[in-house]
């Protein structure tokens, strides 16, 4: 679905950064990632390069086989937009948009669909995440975990391959932490969607299916499942 071959990401300005170094990884289909690691560990520099939202100073981003490189501006954004969902942290729902409409306007962007016929899968996609009442509500009449939901939503819109979220459930409680972790789990597993979650949170991150641990800016450690842990590298 997604690889990335000796990725590296340098920022140049008054002081020279490395953000991503020597990063090797892929995501197949069905897969849940979770990325973990302290903060300015380059987890989220990672995460906007797999989503296209970034290139990288060396190293290559390949989707579905075809190097990333060589797609202008113009067309990554259209592969983005056909090909994958972002949720972040925020949820970044239009204050001046209904809830069903914030899910349909990827839809509209998209171009695939008519008014009636991206409505009508918003309110079904709304339905799936268990908001189907709170479709003609405004965002600010929800609750935080029901907007993150919204966004999940959102970013299914297109019928993404692959599905990235930024500390999705930095700013919920609990409770709205874990049934979001569902929903993203319920989309690899049962979906065969390539899911990839950057967060903080350990307890979350062991539900996924695979999970990356970042330091400085390289992977330390991969977890392919609950019985086996390796150095990066092995």
């Amino acid at each position: 679905m997604v690889a990335a071959h000796g990725v590296s990401r340098v920022f140049g300005g008054a002081v020279w950064a490395t953000l991503v170094r020597g990063i090797d990884m892929e995501v197949r289909a069905g897969e849940f990632v979770a990325v973990t690691g302290p903060s300015g560990s380059g987890k989220s520099s990672l995460l906007y390069l797999l989503g296209l939202l970034d290139r990288p100073t060396s190293g290559r981003i390949l989707v579905d086989g075809a190097d990333m490189s060589v797609l202008d501006g113009d067309a990554l954004a259209a592969l983005r937009l056909a090909r994958m969902g972002f949720v972040f942290q925020f949820h970044f729902l239009l204050p001046e948009l209904g809830v069903r409409d914030n899910v349909a306007l990827p839809m509209r962007r998209l171009g695939r669909l008519g008014e009636a016929a991206a409505a009508a899968r918003a309110l079904d996609l709304l339905a799936r995440l268990g908001l189907a009442a709170h479709a003609h509500k405004s965002p600010d009449q929800l609750s935080a975990g029901q907007r993150q939901r919204v966004a999940i939503a959102r970013a299914l819109a297109n019928d993404p391959a692959l599905i990235l979220a930024d500390e999705p459930t930095g700013n919920l409680d609990t409770a709205s932490a874990r049934i979001v972790f569902d929903v993203f789990a319920r989309l690899a597993a049962e979906e065969g969607r390539a899911v990839v979650v950057v967060t903080h949170d350990e307890e979350l991150a062991r539900r996924a299916t695979r999970r990356l641990r970042m330091v400085d800016g390289a992977i330390a450690a991969r977890d392919d499942g609950p019985d086996r842990t390796v150095a990066a590298g092995a």
